[in-house]
């Protein structure tokens, strides 16, 4: 029982910047490792990054490495995507996800938020 809501998308032009929040409550959230996802259209999910509950371990897709960053603040169960160099690929509703291990495949994660739009145009 973990509820997750993004915020922080929108519409962007290339090379622009956006954070993207997720908020984590209920059972056990603070201890959760945490990941971020995301589906274009016509695409599947995608894993972006995750970042494990001590903060000192994380993974990216390739495709995000050096323009991606997450983070999190376990005191306000806050999980954040910091996202720069913005590329119209990264066109997608992004989704926060947690569970007691975590990794880079959807099957690896119980809770998931309801995504939030990140559109960057050219």
């Amino acid at each position: 029982q973990v509820q997750l809501v993004e915020s922080g998308g929108g519409l962007v032009q290339a090379g622009a910047s956006l954070r993207l929040s997720c908020a984590a409550s209920g059972r056990s959230s603070s201890t959760y490792a945490m990941g971020w996802f995301r589906q274009a259209p016509g695409k599947e999910r995608e894993f972006v990054a995750a970042m494990w509950w001590s903060g000192g371990s994380t993974y990216y897709a390739d495709s995000v490495k050096g323009r991606f960053t997450i983070s999190r603040d376990n005191a306000k169960n806050m999980v954040y995507l910091q996202m720069n160099s913005l590329k119209p690929e990264d066109t997608a509703v992004y989704y926060c996800a947690a569970d007691a291990r975590g990794g880079r495949y959807e099957y690896e994660y119980r809770y998931w938020g309801q995504g939030t739009q990140v559109t960057v145009s050219s």
